[in-house]
């Protein structure tokens, strides 16, 4: 069978010898196995980054790439274990808690299996009850990629319908307004992502140079307001201004020149957080 790379998310971070560990039990299963880091700073718990940082990189990757992802607060617990297939042929091994939300919602998935626990996993590990990153994921992972499983054998079909999903707000345009979320930080540098496409901001005519309205919610209760540029690059404006931005992902940021937006403005992200844009009123005069 063909080998095919490794990937590893956590949000174990690197103050350890776990995510060693998960290097070492692929090293166990195939010495030659190609391994890489996807990140091990998702915040601890937080599904919902999880989520949003397979989105942002399962798609380039080739076909048959496999991906260990392992936000776990439910770790031993009655959770399923799944390894999913996405519409463009990469592979998902993760705990069944909303972890393949993005994935299943922008991409589609294929098809989704259930591992069995008590059997697919690492020799001798049976009384460990709680790191399925290393005994359960990132063994069957290793498997998997280095071509000693298919995809079938690592378990039982379950109904797409059955797969557990954090809810997704679409983003659209209303009345010369998009409106969306804003899915995700810009980490390091504290940009917001949000999941209007530029697609949207097109259909506002709102061109380069430009000024827009930025309104920001927080459980439908206005935390900022401002009049930005929707610029091409951060040094379009002064360093400390604002400004509205295309990201890597063609969809729209907010950001502040050489600065956090979000730690300025305590923003955060998910479903809760909202974002509307419109064309400066001195824009449109």
């Amino acid at each position: 069978m063909t080998k095919h790379a490794l990937v590893l998310q956590t949000d174990f971070g690197l103050g350890d010898g776990a995510v060693s560990a998960m290097y070492g039990v692929a090293a166990q299963v195939d010495p030659e196995l190609r391994v890489h880091d996807l990140t091990h700073d998702i915040p601890p718990y937080d599904i919902w980054a999880a989520s949003y940082r397979l989105l942002q990189t399962v798609p380039y990757w080739p076909k048959g790439t496999v991906f260990v992802s392992v936000v776990d607060p439910g770790v031993g617990s009655t959770r399923r274990s799944f390894v999913a297939k996405t519409k463009n042929g990469q592979i998902v091994i993760t705990p069944d808690n909303g972890t393949l939300s993005h994935l299943a919602h922008y991409i589609g998935l294929e098809e989704v299996r259930q591992i069995d626990e008590l059997v697919s996993r690492l020799p001798h590990s049976g009384e460990s009850h709680t790191f399925h990153g290393r005994d359960v994921y990132a063994f069957n992972g290793a498997r998997l990629a280095a071509g000693l499983v298919s995809f079938e054998d690592l378990g039982t079909v379950v109904p797409l319908d059955k797969v557990t999903c954090i809810p997704i707000v679409d983003a659209r345009v209303e009345d010369g307004i998009a409106r969306g979320i804003i899915d995700i930080l810009d980490i390091r540098f504290g940009s917001l992502w949000t999941n209007i496409p530029l697609g949207l901001l097109r259909e506002l005519e709102v061109k380069s140079g430009e000024d827009v309205v930025v309104s920001i919610y927080h459980n439908g209760i206005k935390v900022y307001q401002n009049v930005m540029k929707f610029a091409k690059v951060f040094s379009d404006v002064n360093i400390g201004e604002p400004l509205v931005y295309i990201n890597s992902l063609l969809n729209v940021g907010v950001a502040v020149n050489q600065d956090s937006f979000s730690r300025l403005y305590h923003i955060g992200t998910g479903v809760e957080w909202s974002i509307e844009i419109r064309k400066s009123q001195i824009a449109q005069a």
